[in-house]
């Protein structure tokens, strides 16, 4: 089987991890990234031999050699992973995808509307299968899905209020900090609540935000209404056997955001990355049907595993677990942790 080619477009944040997680799939092949101006992550990717290739409209691009221009690139490839600023990938689908009958997958910045579906490779991975369109949900989305998904199955869901303790800004992002403030969304429910039902629609759920001083994750505190009566130690375990959850305790030390980005530095992941949605054990609550727990995003990676997926998705592959667990195998999620080496749980 051919390998697909892939383009990634816009190199940033989420953009260069995706383009780093395709060079490590066996199926795939990175064509290239687009390169809109002189900066350190284009002369990073120069240094590791990718191709660059010239926005439709670049800026000043420098010294940086580039192979040619956005048709060029767009010539070339079965699929696009537009990254690019928000609303950017509708525009890029209107004036160059569509009209160049190329598929592409966006994300969560996008509005609903740019795509076919919203996707979260461990809930409707099925229904995403041959797409010319997929918008791969938020950092925040993409984890309540994970951890809702599993209890869903469980117990079953009659509501979910939930609320989303933000960073304020990414590590590296000196345009919107430093802060020293708590910032409340003044938009109730804010927005992640319908992003969550654009990919499980019969989940009643309400969710409010707030900004925090910190740039290394996102925390949520979650309550679910269940059908059916869960149990703490019960819950603890499903997270534990669910891919791209990640358990951790009071007794491992580690109780903070910090102590869960240094453990990933330990780990020795690339950028120092964390992509599963981390829970805390202790965190774990029950009163009746009441469900209470608390939950840790890393907002930079927990959403490229998704983009793999949906890259092959997209493509027609249809083993939802065949592709999650090669995706996991090359980013090295689900290592022999939690389910202390044994088979966690992914969708048939």
């Amino acid at each position: 089987m051919e390998k697909i080619k892939v383009a990634v477009v816009g190199y940033g944040t989420i953009g260069k991890r995706v383009a780093d997680a395709v060079r490590l799939q066996d199926d795939m092949e990175l064509v290239g990234v687009t390169a809109h101006s002189y900066n350190y992550k284009m002369l990073a990717a120069n240094e590791k031999g990718i191709p660059l290739y010239k926005t439709a409209e670049p800026g000043n691009l420098g010294t940086l050699k580039t192979q040619g221009s956005f048709e060029d690139l767009l010539k070339q490839v079965d699929i696009v992973v537009d990254c690019t600023p928000r609303l950017q990938g509708a525009e890029n689908k209107k004036k160059f995808y569509k009209p160049n009958k190329i598929k592409a997958i966006f994300q969560g910045g996008e509005k609903q509307d740019s795509a076919e579906i919203s996707f979260n490779a461990q809930t409707n991975y099925k229904e995403a299968v041959g797409k010319d369109y997929i918008r791969v949900v938020s950092c925040n989305t993409t984890g309540l899905c994970r951890t809702l998904g599993a209890i869903k199955k469980k117990y079953g869901i009659e509501a979910v209020h939930a609320t989303m303790i933000r960073r304020g800004a990414d590590p590296w992002d000196i345009r919107h900090g430093p802060i020293n403030a708590i910032v409340p969304h003044l938009e109730l429910p804010s927005h992640h609540g319908a992003d969550v039902q654009s990919v499980m629609p019969d989940v009643n759920i309400f969710t409010t935000a707030m900004s925090v001083s910190s740039t290394l994750m996102h925390v949520h505190s979650i309550t679910v209404d269940c059908k059916e009566t869960p149990n703490a130690e019960e819950v603890a375990k499903l997270f534990e056997k669910t891919t791209r959850i990640r358990m951790v305790d009071n007794e491992s030390q580690v109780r903070s955001t910090a102590e869960v980005m240094e453990f990933a530095k330990d780990l020795g992941r690339g950028r120092s990355d964390m992509p599963e949605i981390i829970v805390w054990k202790e965190g774990i609550g029950v009163t009746g049907k009441k469900l209470l727990y608390i939950q840790a995003v890393h907002q930079e990676s927990d959403v490229i595993c998704e983009n793999i997926d949906a890259i092959r998705a997209a493509m027609g592959v249809e083993d939802a677990k065949a592709s999650i667990e090669k995706t996991n195998k090359s980013l090295d999620i689900d290592t022999c942790y939690g389910c202390a080496g044994g088979v966690c749980e992914i969708p048939e």
